[in-house]
Parts: structure tokens; C-alpha cells; sequence
């Protein structure tokens, strides 16, 4: 590979052989602007290798908070599978991982079709494991600071006065409420099903938040599925009303920002000047789809959160 391309993934092989000699890059996974994954060999062994291109503060944070994570992996095992480190250097945010054998559970973000029931299963159960999981105290941290997270989203005009108002009062009443380890991207696309059981991988939002977080993230992608939406509703709510406005506060807050993802990519394709070929108008299409059930989820949370705020 010639150009600036190329010299950025040389340079990304590079940064991964100065902490991994042994790695020997075989096939480049996946490749965006922010960052590169690489498949190859660690020796003998099968492993993968991920390298930030992108050096913003944001991206720089995430990759550091992910090898924080498998580091406190070597001493305070998961539940579930998890890829084992290898090798990693937070100031060059380059991660070397056991390669995991197993099929992707979904490809996409948003499943265009309801999983298999057995696939849904594994994953509820691996998910699930993950929450009950009590790691020591001050090794992982609380990724989100609620109510200044929903505070922007009021500032951008994403959430009205009431929601505000509603969400500030739920939150007033969960204060107290224990907080529950999450895997904080419960996508189907990061978890792997083997013969061996479910793998959990990309564990750079994983920490302390309200109960509930990874169940908000799996209702709002399985958007084709309402049968395991009600499922997930009713597992996020059995633990009682501080549970129920839990799972409500969190899914309020993951369908506005993947509102807000969305949006931003609408407006993108809108304003580009870049000629339309095969497959783009369609995709264009997906996302306007897409954007619109969001739009409804919202508006079911915001009637289930106010009817929360009722019983209160």
C-alpha cells in the first residue's frame, strides 16, 4: 500500500512490533480514520492488534480505559470470556489481544432482522453474568457522569424541559442506588459465539453505572425484535421500582445519543459533495429509517419515564 495510507498503517505495524516483536501481521481486519485492526501471529499463537490512528483526546481516552480494562483482566478475571492481553502501550494507544475463535453475533449495529433465539440467549446470559460481577473496589471507574451527560443533551435541544425534569427526579431517587459493573457497548457486533461459549470484546467503555446499562444498549439495537425487547424490559424491572427507573434513565440517555450519531451522519451524507454511487442513496435511506424508530423509542422511554416519575 503506497501514500499517506500506507505510511500510516507501516507506522501502525510498527508501534505494534515495538511492544510485540514476535507479532506478525497477516490481514488487515478493518481499517478506519481513527484506528487499525490487525489479525497476524504472536509466535504460535493466533492474535489480534489494535492501533489508534486518531490521536484526539476522546479516542486517545478510550483506547487508554480499554487497556486499562484487559490489564486489570490479568489479575481480576471476568465472568465471561474475555480476549487475554498480550501486550500494550497506553502512550502510542496500541493493544495487542489474544485472537478469540467464534462468529460475530450480529454484523451490523442495528440487526436488520431478529437473531436467532439461541444466539439472543447466549448473549442475555453472557450480559447478564457480566452484571452480577462485583470486581474490586478502584479498579475500574464510573464512565459517565449522568447529569452532565444529560444536561448537553437538554443544552443541544436533544431532550425537552419536561424530560429534564423527569430524568432529574429519577435520578434524585436512584442517588443511593448500588452501582453495577456493565460492559458499557453491549452491541451484538462485540460479542462472539463459540462452541466454547459467548466472547465479550471491546471492553473500553466497561466500569461502574447505573443497573441496567448493557440491557438499555441491547433494547435499543434490537429495535426488529420486540420479543426480546420485552424480555429485556422484564429482566431490567424484576429487581423492583429502583431497578426499573434505573434501566429507564439509561435507556433514555443511549437512544438520544445514538439519536444524536445518526442525526450528525444524516447531515453528513446531505451536505456531501461527493457524487452518488451504487448503494449510497440506500444507505442514506436506512439511516432516515433508522433515525425515525429512534425517534420512536424515544418517545416510548419518555412515556415510560413519565409514568415512572407518577408512581413515585
Amino acid at each position: 500500500m503506497t501514500g499517506p495510507q500506507g505510511a500510516q498503517l507501516r507506522s501502525a505495524i510498527a508501534s505494534v512490533q515495538r511492544i510485540c516483536p514476535e507479532f506478525t501481521p497477516v490481514q488487515m481486519l478493518r481499517r478506519s480514520g481513527r484506528s487499525v485492526l490487525l489479525v497476524g501471529t504472536s509466535g504460535r499463537a493466533p492474535a489480534v492488534a489494535k492501533c489508534l490512528l486518531d490521536h484526539s483526546p476522546a479516542w486517545v481516552e478510550r483506547y487508554r480505559h480499554e487497556i486499562a480494562a484487559y490489564r486489570a483482566f490479568v489479575r481480576h478475571r471476568p465472568p465471561v470470556r474475555a480476549p487475554r492481553l498480550i501486550a500494550a502501550d497506553p502512550e502510542s494507544c496500541t493493544l495487542v489481544l489474544e485472537r478469540m475463535p467464534g462468529r460475530v453475533a450480529a454484523l451490523q449495529r442495528h440487526p436488520s432482522e431478529a437473531p436467532p433465539r439461541a444466539d439472543v440467549r447466549m448473549a442475555l446470559s453472557a450480559i447478564s453474568r457480566v452484571n452480577m460481577w462485583r470486581p474490586p473496589a478502584g479498579v475500574f471507574d464510573a464512565p459517565i457522569d449522568y447529569a452532565a451527560r444529560l444536561s448537553r443533551y437538554h443544552e443541544l435541544g436533544l431532550l425537552t424541559d419536561r424530560d429534564m425534569g423527569d430524568l432529574q427526579k429519577l435520578l434524585h431517587g436512584l442517588a443511593h442506588a448500588q452501582g453495577q459493573f456493565n460492559h458499557g457497548d453491549a452491541l451484538l457486533s462485540n460479542i462472539l459465539l463459540s462452541p466454547a461459549g459467548p466472547v465479550l470484546v471491546d471492553w473500553e467503555h466497561a466500569g461502574w453505572y447505573l443497573p441496567g446499562y448493557d440491557l438499555a444498549v441491547l433494547w435499543m439495537i434490537l429495535g426488529d425484535d420486540p420479543a426480546t425487547r420485552r424480555q429485556i424490559s422484564q429482566m431490567a424491572q424484576a429487581a423492583g421500582p429502583i431497578a426499573r427507573d434505573a434501566f429507564l434513565v439509561n435507556l433514555m440517555l443511549v437512544v438520544t445519543r445514538e439519536i444524536r450519531t445518526y442525526e450528525t451522519a444524516v447531515q453528513r451524507t446531505m451536505r456531501s459533495t461527493v457524487p452518488v454511487g451504487p448503494g449510497t442513496g440506500e444507505a442514506g435511506e436506512e439511516q432516515r429509517l433508522l433515525l425515525r424508530r429512534l425517534h420512536d423509542d424515544a418517545g416510548l422511554a419518555r412515556r415510560a419515564v413519565r409514568a415512572a416519575v407518577g408512581t413515585r
